[in-house]
């Protein structure tokens, strides 16, 4: 009974699996020329958008750890946690 439910299920999942897939693919297709011919007809807005993204990411950033006194008041431990980060997520990168 186990057996044969969790076939059942494995058939809907797969199933389900390759539908979506499928819309995915499509709707590529559909997306990508028009994708392509907006960024490529405004490039310099594109780049001000992200340019603006990245700025106000970092600044969000920059002003949420001046909230954090304890952070803030200790630039050693501050860059100590940074190159904590870099150092972590540069380790899991190359893992992966």
């Amino acid at each position: 009974m186990k057996k044969s439910l969790s076939n059942s299920a494995n058939k809907v999942f797969t199933t389900v699996d390759d539908q979506l897939r499928d819309i995915e693919r499509r709707l590529e297709q559909y997306v990508a020329p028009t994708r392509m011919t907006v960024l490529q007809r405004f490039p310099v807005l594109f780049a001000l958008l992200t340019t603006f993204g990245l700025v106000m990411t970092l600044l969000g950033l920059e002003l949420l750890i001046t909230e954090m006194s304890w952070l803030y008041e200790r630039p050693r431990l501050m860059l100590l946690v940074g190159v904590s980060v870099l150092v972590a997520t540069g380790t899991l990168y190359k893992k992966l």
